[in-house]
């Protein structure tokens, strides 16, 4: 009897690693097939949320919910600490330049002399950028990390996130949607 138990608790033993490797198989596929840079925001089709906060390169002027109303824009969440901010920063000037879109920067968990240098010497993209030194407003707007870019109809709602590199392949995604949303805006 004793023989028959051990060779029982060998098999159930044997399929329990089994078991986990079919419930881990399972959970990758789940993964397959999604772009890695549309991760749903819990604020998509919500007002952005209401705000006050220091402009980075004026630290006496207030930036509010407010200032950001009345066109479409890109909020674009940065950092100098963020390799993939650097690598986007090219395109977000060009978008600029070529395209004339309105970008809104949010410097996040950074300091501001470093940023303020940054923006010196890249370029700067931002028809103004919020100091979030502390991440407060990331927080509030849902950010996983950066960079991070939402695009937001003039009148304040969310229509779309990219997580990750805004770049060519990306803003190909968005567009449509901005393009929409200056229609409806003129």
């Amino acid at each position: 009897m004793s023989e028959q138990k051990s060779s029982t608790m060998q098999r159930l033993l044997l399929l329990i690693p089994m078991v986990l490797a079919f419930g881990l198989g399972l959970f990758l596929y789940q993964g397959l097939g999604k772009d890695p840079n549309k991760l749903e925001s819990s604020l998509l089709g919500q007002q952005l949320p209401v705000f006050i906060g220091e402009s980075l390169n004026a630290p006496i002027k207030a930036i509010a919910t407010d200032d950001i109303l009345g066109t479409p824009s890109l909020i674009n969440v940065w950092a100098t600490w963020c390799p993939t901010c650097k690598a986007e920063h090219a395109f977000l000037n060009q978008l600029v330049a070529s395209e004339g879109v309105r970008i809104i920067g949010v410097n996040y968990h950074d300091q501001r002399e470093p940023a303020q240098q940054w923006l010196a010497k890249l370029g700067d993209p931002y028809e103004f950028s919020i100091y979030d030194p502390k991440g407060q407003l990331g927080i509030e707007l849902g950010v996983v990390g950066a960079p991070e870019t939402y695009l937001v109809g003039a009148d304040g709602i969310i229509v779309d996130k990219i997580t990750g590199e805004l770049n060519e392949r990306t803003w190909a995604q968005l567009k449509p949607q901005y393009d929409e949303l200056m229609a409806q805006a003129n």
